[in-house]
């Protein structure tokens, strides 16, 4: 006897920050089933990371049509209603074919539509949210979700639920702190003997933060014993590789890495915008950090993150606003030789020690659940 297919839907994506979690769970979700055969679809769009990334995403990629509100005087808002139907008739269709056991979502405009169709039509759903605020599809999905899993306590508060919530932290790739140090030291051509600072201005670049690094090298706050690994994202590494000249003689810039493990190992402490995902690779690899939260991101999700990794002893904190009354290298520096630096590691290793990876604890419930309703 043939046994029966079980199907997993995953939706998720706009950007990595929703994408990557969905991977993440999915791929370990894949390692550990053992009952029969199992199909992992995802749900997005066109507009996503998720659509640039299908040959490499692993899974068959199901297209909808769904945007958000456009946060301005728009005849766009107009025909909103209407693609929002649409993305919900094309939804229904979807899962009346597919008839998956679960429906994920992990946030985005694309999880809003899939996650409301499951749950009328008696789908057991399971959201993750990555940040401190919930974004509106993980708050109005909430109330019928089976189980939610946060990447922050300061989340529970926003929902209105009877389910089980976990505070798991946030799921990540189980390989991101396997990097070797001596390994990825020579990588980048840094000196083991010297301490190192990692500024991360994120896959596109986040100006302020690149603009706040070369001010601090213009004025010779890089000093002897320190170097800066440097991924000033694509669009400003031309602008910044000109500007830094020889002033970067202690730097290694690169635009843009896939190898996030080596990039991890070599840091001793990371300067960096709070986005979950950072924020959780970070933590999982033991480097505390300086964020800088992007002030336009969404209900200003990055500065909540920021704001509870530096209440729990693990980062500090500075606004956007305030960086030109910043040397951020010399504040860096500072930081580094302080008995803060240190009580920040040791708030890292407890946190790392007593807390499962999220991704085994998300895809472990994801698959007893899936039992239980067989």
């Amino acid at each position: 006897m043939t046994a029966q297919l079980t199907r997993i839907v995953f939706a998720g994506g706009g950007t990595g920050g929703h994408l990557y979690p969905a991977i993440a769970v999915a791929n370990r979700i894949a390692e550990l089933w053992q009952d029969g055969p199992l199909e992992i679809q995802f749900v997005g769009t066109r507009r996503g990371i998720e659509y640039r990334l299908r040959d490499s995403l692993g899974y068959h990629l199901n297209l909808i049509n769904v945007r958000g509100l456009v946060r301005s005087l728009s005849l766009k808002n107009l025909l909103l209603p209407f693609v929002i139907v649409g993305a919900l008739i094309k939804t229904w269709f979807l899962l009346r074919r597919l008839q998956p056991a679960v429906v994920v979502g992990t946030g985005g405009y694309v999880s809003w539509p899939v996650i409301k169709t499951a749950t009328v039509r008696g789908i057991p759903t399971v959201l993750q949210e990555q940040n401190s605020y919930p974004g509106i599809a993980t708050r109005q999905g909430a109330s019928k979700a089976a189980r939610i899993y946060l990447g922050f306590e300061g989340a529970r508060g926003y929902l209105n639920t009877n389910a089980e919530i976990t505070v798991t932290g946030n799921p990540v790739r189980r390989t991101i702190s396997d990097g070797d140090r001596d390994e990825a030291l020579g990588s980048f051509n840094l000196d083991p003997a010297k301490k190192t600072i990692l500024v991360l201005g994120g896959s596109q670049g986040a100006r302020a933060v690149n603009q706040a690094v070369l001010r601090s090298l213009e004025a010779g706050s890089l000093k002897e014993g320190y170097q800066v690994l440097w991924q000033t994202g694509k669009r400003d590494y031309k602008e910044v590789t000109a500007v830094a000249g020889d002033k970067a003689s202690s730097c290694s810039l690169f635009p843009f890495v896939e190898n996030m493990a080596l990039v991890y190992a070599a840091a001793d402490l990371a300067v960096a915008r709070a986005g979950a995902l950072t924020i959780a690779e970070l933590a999982v690899c033991r480097v505390p950090a300086v964020f800088v939260p992007y002030p336009y991101a969404a209900e200003d999700h990055q500065r909540r993150n920021a704001e509870e990794m530096t209440e729990r002893g693990m980062a500090r904190m500075i606004d956007e606003k305030d960086l030109a009354g910043h040397d951020i290298i010399a504040d860096a520096i500072a930081l580094l030789e302080s008995e803060d630096y240190r009580a920040m590691k040791k708030a890292l290793d407890e946190e790392a020690s007593r807390r499962r990876p999220a991704v085994d604890v998300i895809a472990e419930d994801i698959i007893d659940l899936i039992k239980a309703g067989a």
